[in-house]
């Protein structure tokens, strides 16, 4: 299975420290966020992952190479000329690169021991998303779940992690651009196409200054 970084996002809220270096680079626990996924992603036998690129996004190459150091090819969706597409955005203009076969997609930006699983199954399905318990920063969550069905609403809504496996036909007849993801999944969960779990498991979204530096004294 291949996977995709999402990597291009500004990181607006991190500011200053990503005035100089794209987000994925800030260090956590002593090396750059970017570099857990594809530890983790390698050990778990992922072989081939692509990467948008944007915001300061000549960085990321230089930083992290074809992936040999790790055991993995790396690829790059270069994304600076238009700008960042968003979630799905990006994820559209890649599709050439991910083939025709369920991928799996990870934000960049989270800080997470989901175990990512190279031989997940959609079956029928067009997505399968992890969830979390809703944080802090975001009381009121995004999806509900009713029994493995990933749905609009319900009584108990979670957060959807930034973690998700999908089928390229869920993007495949969409128009190239800068595109939001979530819209698409909900037209999706109308047809009772999109599964998840809940994942109470270590998960942080680092999206400000405060949340990297309480990861790094959490690890302390």
């Amino acid at each position: 299975m291949k996977v995709m970084i999402l990597a291009a996002g500004r990181g607006e809220r991190m500011r200053p420290l990503t005035d100089h270096r794209p987000k994925p680079l800030l260090e956590v626990g002593g090396k750059p966020l970017i570099f857990w996924h594809i530890e983790r992603l390698a050990r778990l036998g992922f072989k081939e992952i692509i990467i948008n690129i944007a915001h300061l996004g000549h960085m990321l190459p230089e930083e992290l190479g074809d992936g040999s150091r790790w055991g993995v090819s790396i690829t790059y969706s270069d994304e600076q000329q238009e700008g960042a597409l968003e979630s799905a955005g990006g994820i559209i203009k890649a599709l050439p690169l991910l083939g025709e076969k369920t991928f799996l997609v990870v934000n960049g930006d989270v800080w997470s021991d989901y175990e990512f699983d190279v031989g997940f199954d959609l079956k029928d399905d067009l997505a399968h998303l992890i969830l979390v318990p809703n944080p802090l920063q975001h009381p009121k969550g995004d999806f509900a779940l009713q029994g493995d069905r990933v749905i609009n609403d319900g009584e108990s809504k979670y957060t959807f992690s930034g973690i998700g496996y999908y089928h390229p036909k869920l993007f495949q007849a969409l128009e190239y651009g800068k595109r939001a993801l979530a819209p698409i999944l909900r037209e999706a969960m109308k047809d009772e196409l999109v599964s998840g779990e809940l994942h109470e498991g270590v998960w942080h979204d680092i999206g400000t200054p405060e949340r990297l530096k309480a990861i790094e004294l959490s690890r302390s």
